[in-house]
């Protein structure tokens, strides 16, 4: 049934998959099942007490993107392992550059980078980067972060990063490096698409909306020149939708081609269930 679109799995390393034995033994039923990918979420630190917009109570657990990935590359051999995402402006693009490489090293090459540039005010302060700047730095972040990862010089000198002189190894398996999903749905997401990236994540839309995020889309496309070397745009949503066949119609025939399903599941019992459901009705 879902033949004409990937199925993915969201919030691998959260709440009570935040636990070595529930990670792998959630992550190896869902390669079982035939699951493309898995994605991680991520929160470095979270306002305490809670404040809109922050999704997540204080005490919320997120296990680190790169870390949980790396533990799943380990019990697992051909499911894609996702971020969705790494809040990129909050990161040093070359330490992260590395973490990336290294879980593509270990992986054999399945790590999709899932990045946004993020938007809870108390966790860039508490972080010590500013807000107002965060999409430029973005940009150059990932500019800078392929530099390393191909150039036979790497260097790049930028507001926001600045180096030369040095090189790093080893390299992603991946070239030019893990495929760049860019997470958003505003106009500067889209032209950050366009221009920077390989794929676009939407989350938590219904259909309407992610037929609007697809115009808008199509409209920085009309705007803005696209390298050759990213390809076309792979499309990734977050469903608001109740998973079946209708979802799979609806979502496909907007061109989506990748479906990245939120379980809502609290107990590893309750994803496994939900794993095999998806597996009994979508993918089998």
């Amino acid at each position: 049934m879902a033949n004409d679109i990937d199925i993915g799995l969201f919030s691998i390393n959260t709440d009570h998959l935040a636990d070595h034995e529930a990670l792998a033994k959630v992550a190896i039923a869902a390669e079982q099942a035939g699951f493309e990918s898995l994605w991680t979420a991520e929160h470095v630190v979270l306002p305490d007490p809670q404040v809109p917009p922050s999704p997540l109570p204080p005490h919320a657990e997120l296990l680190d993107p790169t870390v949980a990935l790396a533990y799943i590359a380990a019990v697992t051999t051909e499911i894609k392992l996702g971020t969705g995402i790494i809040i990129l402006p909050q990161r040093n693009p070359l330490v992260l550059a590395k973490e990336l490489a290294s879980v593509d090293v270990l992986s054999n090459g399945r790590v999709i980078f899932g990045v946004g540039v993020g938007y809870l005010g108390p966790e860039f302060a508490a972080i010590g980067v500013p807000m107002e700047d965060r999409g430029p730095r973005s940009v150059e972040y990932i500019e800078a972060m392929r530099s390393i990862w191909n150039d036979d010089d790497p260097e790049y000198d930028g507001e926001y990063v600045s180096f030369s002189g040095v090189k790093a190894f080893p390299r992603p398996i991946q070239r030019p490096g893990p495929p760049v999903v860019m997470g958003g749905h505003s106009k500067p997401a889209w032209r950050r698409t366009v221009t920077h990236s390989e794929g676009w994540y939407g989350f938590m839309l219904d259909p309407e909306a992610t037929s609007q995020n697809l115009a808008g889309l199509a409209e920085a496309k009309e705007k803005y020149e696209r390298p050759d070397s990213l390809g076309p745009i792979e499309i990734t949503v977050t469903p608001r939708m109740r998973p079946g066949t209708e979802m799979i119609d609806r979502y496909n025939e907007l061109g989506v081609d990748r479906l990245v399903l939120l379980s809502g599941a609290r107990t590893v019992d309750e994803s496994l269930t939900f794993i095999e459901h998806i597996h009994d009705t979508l993918l089998s």
